[in-house]
């Protein structure tokens, strides 16, 4: 077992004794640390106790607080990975933990302690992911070859090595979260947490209490004390993810949690003192905020000691190729596929194409045609892109620049609702009829992918269980 698995540990929170020993024993025999069994009810406690967990699964949907227990984790660790198991699902929930990026999430009656084992070890090898604390010695690759990129990141090393303060700016999916995480990796504080709030995502009231925590009473329904962000991040680095976002009055008070390098718990009597690095990202132009009111101009500067700003994707294209390279490996090993390239019409599409949603579309993109390809190599009409000008699917060129009709059927006068039918079920059946990865891919809620299901059971006797069962397009 490599040994990015026997570095992490993994958490199973689960009242099924017998399946969470069967699991536990599983995972152990893959050489993945686990901690089971003797979990206490507490689970927050669990994973406080567990400095170097990189993955929590388990049921985590159970109500705490009105809301399910995997978005109280969530906001409380927003850098643990998170792998709901479930064995009564909801379509609410699984909306839910697909919005706030878990890992998955699945129904516990479709898997055995070892087919789930299986799926734990290719997580934690795919995504190789850090402890929610931050311990130990955490280095984020960032992937380029472009000479701004490299210009960019050269910049950051050097402004790694000091504590200034760090403001990333660039378009949403340019990888802003993971250049930060790659300073913090470079930096003198690696050893310490990489603490990350998305501004964007909570109310004002609520992200005023996440940043500086607050004191027990301090408002209703604050029945315990709380350690804010801040805190949490003493001696590390915090990430201000979305910063323009904040509401002005929030501003003052980051201003003076800068200036003054203590917070203020809400409704706390003293002030705490803190060490923190502070990394700050944004999708707009700061100026422009400022100029418009919306963004205080004292505290710009004090966030902009180092400014970063990464160009999109479309303006970097000689990254692409070595994207596209880490990607298809990365969902081969995910998904057990043997994809060796892209073919040079497929290649063509992606040069016109503008990728609005940069880097994270391209991953997106790839991953999709890795699960639906049936060849060697990645088609055309694998990616599914509609972008004006990129070049129609009239044609097919192969991997071997010969060419023909296109490898997905649609014979001349295919009704619609007959190739829906058709790409689901070739969907389902690529991921293992995983449905929740299924909706993902296909771009529709998992309720609109049941009843579509539940439409073909009634009307052809269909199910994606069997190769037999998928509809043949017919004109």
């Amino acid at each position: 077992m490599a040994n990015e698995e026997s570095q992490s540990t993994v958490i199973i929170w689960d009242a099924d004794s017998r399946f969470r020993d069967a699991l536990a024993h599983c995972l152990g025999d893959a050489g993945v640390r686990v901690v089971a069994g003797e979990v206490p009810m507490d689970v927050v406690t669990a994973v406080r106790e567990e400095p170097s967990v990189s993955l929590l699964m388990g049921e985590l949907d159970c109500p705490r607080g009105g809301e399910p227990l995997f978005v109280l984790l969530h906001r409380e660790f927003p850098a643990l990975s998170l792998l709901p198991v479930v064995a009564v699902p909801s379509v609410e929930g699984a909306v839910t933990a697909i919005r706030l990026g878990m890992v998955d999430y699945l129904l516990k009656e479709n898997l055995t302690a070892t087919s789930l084992a299986a799926l734990v070890v290719r997580i934690v090898r795919d995504r190789q992911l850090p402890p929610a604390g931050g311990t130990g010695t955490f280095r984020q690759a960032f992937i380029c070859q472009d000479p701004a990129m490299v210009r960019l990141l050269n910049l950051a090393r050097k402004a790694a090595v000091s504590d200034a303060t760090v403001l990333i700016q660039g378009e949403s999916g340019t990888g802003k979260e993971v250049l930060a995480r790659f300073i913090h990796g470079q930096s003198n504080r690696t050893d310490h947490p990489l603490v990350a709030i998305n501004c964007a995502a909570l109310p004002p009231s609520l992200l005023e209490s996440e940043l500086f925590g607050h004191e027990k009473g301090a408002f209703t329904g604050a029945i315990a004390r709380k350690i804010g962000k801040f805190e949490l991040a003493h001696g590390g680095t915090i990430l201000l993810d979305e910063i323009s976002e904040m509401d002005l009055g929030l501003q003052s008070k980051l201003l003076r949690v800068i200036q003054e390098g203590e917070v203020d718990r809400v409704g706390g009597r003293y002030p705490v003192p803190i060490d923190v690095r502070i990394i700050a990202t944004t999708n707009r132009v700061i100026k422009e905020e400022v100029e418009a009111g919306t963004f205080r101009q004292d505290l710009y500067y004090r966030l902009n000691v180092i400014p970063l700003t990464i160009p999109p994707l479309r303006e970097r294209r000689t990254d692409i190729n070595l994207l596209l390279d880490t990607f298809i490996e990365r969902y081969n090993r995910k998904n057990r596929k043997k994809i060796k390239g892209i073919s040079p019409a497929a290649r063509r599409r992606l040069d016109h194409y503008a990728f609005p949603g940069n880097v994270r579309e391209l991953e997106n993109i790839i991953e999709r045609a890795v699960v639906l390809a049936d060849g060697p190599y990645l088609e055309g009409e694998d990616l599914f892109l509609d972008e004006v000008g990129v070049p129609p699917l009239d044609v097919h060129e192969g991997s071997d620049g010969t060419h023909s009709s296109p490898a997905l059927p649609l014979p001349v006068g295919t009704k619609l609702e007959d190739l829906e039918r058709f790409m689901i079920f070739k969907t389902l059946q690529n991921v293992d009829n995983n449905r929740t990865h299924a909706a993902r891919l296909l771009g529709i809620s998992i309720r609109t992918l049941r009843n579509k299901l539940r439409e073909y059971r009634e009307q052809y006797g269909e199910t994606p269980e069997s190769e037999e069962s998928q509809p043949v397009l017919q004109p």
